[in-house]
């Protein structure tokens, strides 16, 4: 009895080792490529913000984490990813959130080039409504097309805004909570690049530890 007991153990033993240890081969390997895919995802995303011929560093793996509740809309560290020539900068792409949009958070990519010249906007995730705030998304209208190539001075800050409230940017027919938000998020976060360029390219390259470049 008490080896029928024993050898019952030493079974149930072993098939717990065996769980175990494909629950954690499932769990690395899934892990793996969720991270290939955010790789893939991050490297199409910089590649339609920035041209690759421009610059000759792994932009991908060359950034540093900021935090900026004021400017970049969270107090979540956000990442810069920075394009250098020869060590000299040529364009950033910002991580940054619109907090205040219809349905909450619309997370944003602002890529800006040395000068300030938005080059392009991609929104990475939001929950606007489908039919009429989701316009924000490339997927659904072009839209978020018309920042590029636009630049923020003091004579055209008013410009930064949608058309209803006195500027530039179309609104949704219906929606307009949305929009507002996301030009918002942008101008404010050219607003941090300028003020903050030269300590975002001369920071050391911590791609997975917070800077010490606070907003």
């Amino acid at each position: 009895m008490k080896q029928t007991i024993a050898k019952n153990g030493l079974i149930l033993g072993l098939f717990a080792v065996i769980t175990s240890g494909l629950i954690a081969f499932t769990y690395f390997g899934t892990q793996e490529q969720i991270e290939q895919q955010r790789q893939q995802t991050l490297l199409a995303i910089l590649d339609e913000l920035v041209s690759r011929n421009s610059y000759d560093n792994n932009m991908a793996q060359d950034c540093v984490l900021v935090t900026s509740q004021a400017y970049l809309g969270t107090a979540t560290p956000q990442h810069i990813y920075r394009a250098t020539l020869a060590g000299e900068p040529v364009a950033a792409v910002i991580e940054t959130t619109a907090p205040n949009g219809y349905s909450g958070r619309i997370e944003l990519v602002v890529g800006v080039t040395k000068d300030a010249t938005v080059s392009g906007v991609r929104v990475i995730e939001h929950k606007e409504t489908p039919g009429l705030g989701d316009k924000i998304d490339l997927r659904i209208s072009d839209w978020v097309l018309g920042f590029n190539g636009q630049q923020l001075t003091e004579a055209n800050a008013s410009n930064w805004a949608v058309r209803k409230d006195g500027g530039q940017f179309d609104q949704f027919t219906g929606a307009t909570i949305t929009p507002r938000a996301v030009v918002n998020a942008v101008k404010n976060t050219v607003v941090y690049y300028q003020a903050n360029k030269d300590a975002i390219f001369s920071a050391s390259n911590e791609c997975r530890l917070q800077s010490s470049i606070q907003g």
